[in-house]
């Protein structure tokens, strides 16, 4: 893994997947999208969708704990308030070797820089909420959710998909 191309892949695959409008019911679409990915993987996840401030899709599949809860919460709270992926952050802190505490002052029960939170981007408007999954390693709760976004808006991940 190189971080810096695993960075500018990340901020290609924020740039690309956006939306032209999101509503509860496309966060009710896409949650049920992402639980679907999980099942056919065999996954165990917890999914988080927010919009505004309010959590629009929530589900635990079976076999997640309170822990998987509190990971949503935590990676959630970081893509909104930085505004991009909770891996992306976390990538470029381990680059620069530094952490949240240190470079922010942000307490590490409320907010983790692991993947598995994407920002949810509205032409014109810009972040509106969230979507969250946990359960799997980092890498690939951020690949579950980038596959299911892109997925939803038609767009190829050829260009930016993680390897």
């Amino acid at each position: 893994m190189n971080i810096e191309q695993d960075l500018a892949t990340l901020s290609r695959q924020e740039q690309l997947l956006c939306f032209q409008q999101f509503d509860q019911s496309t966060a009710w679409e896409i949650g049920t999208r992402l639980k679907a990915a999980a099942e056919r993987r065999g996954a165990v996840l917890a999914i988080e969708v927010t919009l505004a401030g309010f959590t629009v899709f929530s589900y635990a599949m079976p076999g997640t704990s309170p822990n998987n809860a509190n990971w949503l919460r935590r990676k959630r709270n970081t893509t909104l308030h930085f505004q991009r992926s909770s891996y992306g952050l976390g990538l470029q802190l381990e680059r620069d070797k530094a952490d949240l505490a240190g470079k922010f002052g942000l307490s590490l029960s409320d907010y983790a820089v692991h993947g598995g939170s994407f920002p949810i981007r509205v032409v014109g408007t810009g972040v509106v909420g969230a979507i969250t999954a946990s359960g799997l390693p980092q890498r690939e709760d951020h690949k579950i959710v980038v596959e299911v976004l892109a997925d939803f808006l038609q767009k190829s991940l050829s260009d930016v998909a993680l390897s």
